[in-house]
């Protein structure tokens, strides 16, 4: 371990994750593992509570969503949801978002 490394102290897995994912040439899942941990920030908790991101691919962002009801609703609120995600992620939001109930 480098002196660097030991000066800031302690580091979260989840932290690591994306570079780790980056540095091993797997882009899109370390850009969904970035947006996996703010999602509730970004879209709210009520949203979160029924429906979470499984992959960025192509600019698209799939979320699986909990139930019927819950994915008619968020599909009502696309226009919203990819508003809140360019305010959170500017330039690396996704471009797109495709629900599916699972």
């Amino acid at each position: 371990m480098s002196k660097e490394r030991r000066k800031r102290g302690p580091v979260t897995v989840g932290a690591m994750l994306p570079g780790i994912l980056a540095d091993l040439g797997l882009h899109s899942a370390a850009h969904t593992a970035v947006l996996a941990e703010r999602w509730e920030e970004i879209v709210g908790p009520a949203i979160a509570a029924h429906c979470q991101p499984v992959l960025i691919q192509n600019g698209v962002l799939e979320a699986k969503v909990d139930s019927s009801v819950w994915c008619q609703q968020l599909k009502l609120k696309r226009g919203e949801i990819l508003d809140a995600l360019r305010e959170a992620l500017g330039p690396d939001a996704p471009k797109d978002l495709r629900l599916r109930v699972g």
